[in-house]
């Protein structure tokens, strides 16, 4: 499996393909503190206020804030708005 990984980024670089469609990695766009999209997902594991938890490829998204409400939810992106205090990879 990781020779596969190697062989599909070194074709990615090869053919200037963003990395995010070939090697199924997140792709993350924050605007501000208030605003964030999500891409390359497979699902959330926890949502609350606070705290929500969304499960990636490899590992888990944490995000912390405040008001954290989910505006947008499709198979494989997501848009969140609130207050963002962090934001953490998990394995």
């Amino acid at each position: 499996m990781e020779k596969k990984k190697e062989i599909n980024r070194a074709l990615a670089e090869f053919l200037d393909i963003p990395k995010d469609l070939i090697l199924d990695l997140p792709r993350l766009v924050l605007t501000g503190r208030n605003e964030l999209y999500l891409e390359n997902h497979r699902g959330i594991i926890e949502y609350t206020l606070t705290r929500l938890r969304i499960n990636l490829s490899r590992g888990y998204l944490e995000i912390q804030g405040r008001d954290l409400e989910i505006k947008s939810l499709l198979p494989e992106e997501i848009s969140i708005y609130g207050e963002i205090d962090a934001i953490r990879f998990l394995d």
